[in-house]
This record gives C-alpha cells, sequence and structure tokens, in this order.
C-alpha cells in the first residue's frame, strides 16, 4: 500500500478514517474509443471481398496439393484459421496418419510435431532421436539450419512432463539462436528469431501475431498473393468489428460514470477489452465478449476497493452483503460508496441475465457464484494485512488462488459461448482442474510467501517458481490430448487467458496497473492501426 490518506466521513458519523489510498494513472486514452466513425458501406464491401476470398482459397488452395504443412502454418499465423476449421482438422488428420519417419528435414519434421501437438494429436517425441549423435546430443551440423532450430525451438515448448528430449531441443536452439541474433543481425530469419525467443507462438496472443506475422509473410517471395491479400483485408475488418464493440462499452462505462463514482479505482477499460480480445477474438464470441468485458471491468473496481480502498469494517458489511447477493442488503451498507457500489454490481448481473436465454442462467449463475468466493478471497487477504499476518506459501497458493480472479474470469468466459458450454463443462470447472495451476505463480507476493517458508533468498525463490511454471504449461500442454475431458475450444479459452496474464505481469512487471509503452503500442496495432492494402 502507498501512503495513509484521512478522510472525513459523514456517513460514518463523521468519525476518521485511517483509509489507505494508492494513486493510479488515469486512462491513457481519454475518449478515443467512445465514437465509431467507420464507414458501414466501405465496411460491407470489404466483407464481401473477404468472403469471396475465402471461397477462392478454399477451392483453389485447400484443396490443392500445396504443401500442407506451410499452409496450415500461414492460415494459423496470419489469424484465418477460424475460417477454415473443418478444412485444417481434415488436413490434420491426414498429417497424423501419414508415414513421416523417413523424412530428415528438421523444419518439416519439427513444424508437423507442432502442429499436431497444439491441436491435440497424440504424436512422440521421440521422432527427434533421430537429430542426435552417438554420444546422445544434438548434432553441431544442425547450427547451420537456421529455420530448422527456430522450428525444433517452438516445437519444443509443447513437451509434457518428463520429456527431456524436448527440454534438450529447448536448451540447443536457445542457445544457438541467441548467438545468431547476436552474431548476424542480417540474417534473414534475425527479426523472427527475436520475437520467438521473447514469446514462443504457444504463448503469444494470437491476433498480435497475426499482425506481426502478415508484414513477415509480405516479404517472403513465395507469398500467394490471395492469402495476403485475405489476411490483410479480414485483419482490418475484424478491427473494424472490435472497434465497433469496444465504443459500445465504452458508452456502457461511461453511461454509469464509473470514474466518477469510484474515484480511487483504475480506469483501464481499453486495456480489459485488449485483454478479453486475447481471450477470443471471432466476432461469433461477441456477446461472450462483451459480458465478460464487463464483468472484469467490475472485478478491477471491486479489487480496487479491496486492496486500495476499503476499511476492514466496510469490507467486512460489503463480503456479507455479497454473499446474500440481496438488494435489501443495500440499507446496511455504509458509506455511501458501498451502496453505490453494491447497487451497481447487482444491477449489472441483473443486465446480463436479460441478455441471456432462460436455459442459459445457470452459467450465469454458476458464474456469480464464482463472484462471491473472489470477493471472499479479496476479504480474506485484507483481513491478513489489517492483522499484519504474513500467510504461509501454502495458505498464499489457497487463497490467491481464488483471488487472482481467473477461475470467475474463465467461468464467466464461457456464460456467452451457446451451446458448446454445459452442466459438464461447469462441472469441470468447479474440480479446480490443474490447467488453472498456472495462474497461481503469477502473483508477486507469491515469491516473498515462499521465502519466508522455505527460509530462501529471493533469488532462489523465483528460481523455484519458475519451475513450476515451467511444468504447469506442460501440463497445460497435457491437457490437450485428444480426447479431451471437455470441448477444444473451452480448453483454448483456459489457454488463451493463461497467455494474456502471461503478457500482462510477465517477471511480476504490473503492465494493466503502470500501462507503459509496449502495452501501447499492442492496443495501437490491434484497435487502431489498419493495414495498408
Amino acid at each position: 500500500m502507498s501512503n495513509i490518506q484521512v478522510l472525513a466521513s459523514s456517513q460514518l458519523c463523521d468519525k476518521i478514517i485511517a483509509r489507505p489510498t494508492t494513486k493510479f494513472h488515469p486512462s491513457i486514452w481519454g475518449d478515443r474509443f467512445l465514437h465509431y466513425n467507420i464507414s458501414e458501406q466501405d465496411l460491407v464491401c470489404k466483407q464481401e471481398r473477404v468472403e469471396e476470398l475465402i471461397q477462392v482459397v478454399k477451392k483453389e488452395i485447400l484443396s490443392s496439393n500445396h504443401d500442407q504443412l506451410k499452409l496450415i502454418d500461414n492460415l494459423q499465423r496470419l489469424g484465418l484459421s477460424y475460417h477454415f476449421e473443418s478444412e485444417i482438422e481434415k488436413l490434420l488428420e491426414l498429417l497424423s496418419i501419414g508415414t513421416h519417419h523417413q523424412n530428415n528435414n528438421l523444419h518439416d519434421v519439427s513444424l508437423r510435431f507442432r502442429l499436431l501437438r497444439q491441436s491435440g494429436f497424440k504424436v512422440s517425441s521421440s521422432i527427434f532421436e533421430k537429430f542426435k549423435d552417438e554420444k546422445g546430443n544434438f548434432k553441431e551440423s544442425l547450427i547451420t539450419d537456421v529455420s530448422g532450430l527456430l522450428s525444433l525451438y517452438e516445437a519444443s515448448h509443447l513437451s509434457y512432463v518428463g520429456e527431456s528430449i524436448l527440454d534438450e531441443a529447448l536448451a540447443f536452439t536457445t542457445t544457438h539462436l541467441k548467438a545468431i541474433v547476436a552474431n548476424n543481425k542480417d540474417h534473414p530469419l534475425s527479426h523472427q528469431i527475436s520475437i520467438a525467443l521473447e514469446r514462443p507462438l504457444r504463448k503469444t496472443i494470437e491476433r498480435l501475431h497475426a499482425r506481426f506475422y502478415i508484414s513477415i509473410y509480405e516479404k517472403d517471395a513465395s507469398h500467394n498473393k490471395l492469402l495476403l491479400e485475405l489476411a490483410k483485408l479480414d485483419f482490418n475488418v475484424l478491427q473494424c468489428f472490435h472497434e465497433k464493440e469496444l465504443s459500445e462499452i465504452m458508452r456502457w462505462w461511461k453511461e454509469h460514470e464509473f470514474v466518477k463514482k469510484f474515484p480511487f479505482a483504475r480506469d483501464r477499460m481499453v486495456e480489459l477489452y485488449f485483454w478479453i480480445l486475447g481471450v477470443y477474438y471471432e466476432p461469433k464470441y461477441s456477446r461472450a465478449r462483451k459480458l465478460l468485458t464487463k464483468v472484469i471491468a467490475l472485478t478491477s473496481i471491486t479489487d480496487d476497493t479491496y486492496d486500495a480502498y476499503g476499511t476492514i469494517d466496510e469490507l467486512e458489511l460489503l463480503t456479507k452483503a455479497i454473499q446474500r447477493w440481496d438488494i435489501t442488503c443495500m440499507d446496511k451498507l455504509e458509506p455511501e460508496y458501498l451502496k453505490t457500489y453494491y447497487k451497481v454490481m447487482l444491477e449489472s448481473y441483473e443486465e446480463f441475465e436479460k441478455e441471456l436465454k432462460k436455459e442459459e442462467l445457470y452459467k450465469l449463475e454458476y458464474a456469480k457464484e464464482e463472484m462471491k468466493r473472489t470477493i471472499g478471497g479479496y476479504f480474506e487477504e485484507a483481513r491478513w494485512l489489517n492483522e499484519g499476518y504474513f500467510p504461509s506459501f501454502d495458505e498464499h497458493l489457497r487463497v490467491s488462488y481464488v483471488s487472482s480472479a481467473n477461475v470467475l474470469l474463465i467461468a464467466t468466459s464461457f456464460v456467452g459461448m451457446h451451446d458448446i458450454v454445459t452442466h459438464e463443462t461447469l462441472d469441470w470447472l468447479s474440480k479446480d482442474p490443474k490447467i488453472f495451476e498456472q495462474e497461481r505463480n503469477h502473483i508477486p507476493s507469491t515469491v516473498d510467501c515462499y521465502m519466508k517458508q522455505y527460509g530462501v533468498s529471493e533469488e532462489e525463490a523465483i528460481k523455484e517458481l519458475n519451475k513450476r511454471v515451467i511444468t504447469h504449461w506442460k501440463e497445460i500442454n497435457e491437457d490437450f490430448i485428444r480426447p479431451t475431458v471437455v470441448p477444444f475450444p473451452i480448453l483454448l479459452r483456459v489457454l488463451n487467458f493463461t497467455k494474456v496474464i502471461d503478457l500482462f505481469y510477465k517477471e511480476g512487471d504490473d503492465q494493466y496497473t503502470r500501462v507503459g509503452k509496449a502495452l501501447k503500442e499492442s492496443i495501437d496495432a490491434l484497435l487502431i492501426d489498419s493495414i495498408p492494402l
């Protein structure tokens, strides 16, 4: 917490309250996204051309004898795969049963492995044994195969727990790719390598990578002109679609006067929408995206209320009221800002109910229960702080797993996804599956608790927690093995949440609270700067 501010509160009989406050910088965007000024006629023309090109690609490219590995990779990296899901699935099925054991091209073997693994197909990592020498090390001759090294590097991030050969592949490729970037900046793949070393494909946000890869693909002399045109047009059309969606959300934010009502809270609506775009960007998820963005905005206000403004007595009253979820509880809340918050929370969920079909309401009810659980976690952490209690590492993990709000947000992400989400999906979620373990280690205070419980230095604690992060990424990969316990699109939401969290909180740097240059440039790329045609 920052400095203590003493405030007078008439709502509490003019008692003087020592209130913890943290000053957050205002939104860097102002009203930039409040209005949507795109020509609908121009947008319709672009959409029609996109549809034409999609049909051409299906007819002329996907049905031909093009390099299937390269084609699938390009469709995915150009951000076009959502248009060709069934076609890509059929190609992957063929690749999974084909005979490729005689292929000694490192790039092709690695690419096939990655494409199949990331889609849940079973493929053994033993295929890389042939690239080792008699001493069990990767062959020195591979060092000159730069595209092969890069492909193997990306493939190694799809490893499972215990796959030592992929751990060795990651170490081998990382060492030599770093050397290439350091010693040969003019190499044609130097820029791609730098980006990959910073954020491999398995951890990258799909739309951000598409923006980057379109420019790479355009410079490739062998690029397909129709595919390039489609990628550019589709990116720009989606950008317009998302900008329109964001303007609707910004009007909701403005009309409810959240900044005025809760001046102590972070004003980060644009950043939150960008966050949710990382979870799902496809037009068919528009309803789900808008609902989730509103819920994460309410969650952010709640987090700041518990962490940066409310007193322990106020928070206890609020927590009890939230658990009851009854508008009559509002009369017992003091001071006034608690009444305002409570009213906004309950009314918002009533608005969400109106957007759903009757048979979908159970999903929102489940998400509401997760909101209650999350707020319970917030209060427990506030109580620890108030009492000066330093939790053990295990206690901290138990509570931070809830207070991180990740389960709440993932549950809410399912609410608007129509029929693909079932009672069975929510039953799976209620069991706190291992795929969520990754989220626990992104909380900076976890390091402090680990240091105290195990009597180690900060460096040792970070090293151990990083090992856990690596293990949890491998466990995520294992959860994608077919047959999966829940539909693939459900698992993708969890994976995408993990990617966004990794982007926002990498190495303890909270880019959500302190919006820096890197995040601003990413938002510019997705929501402001169109791609020249």
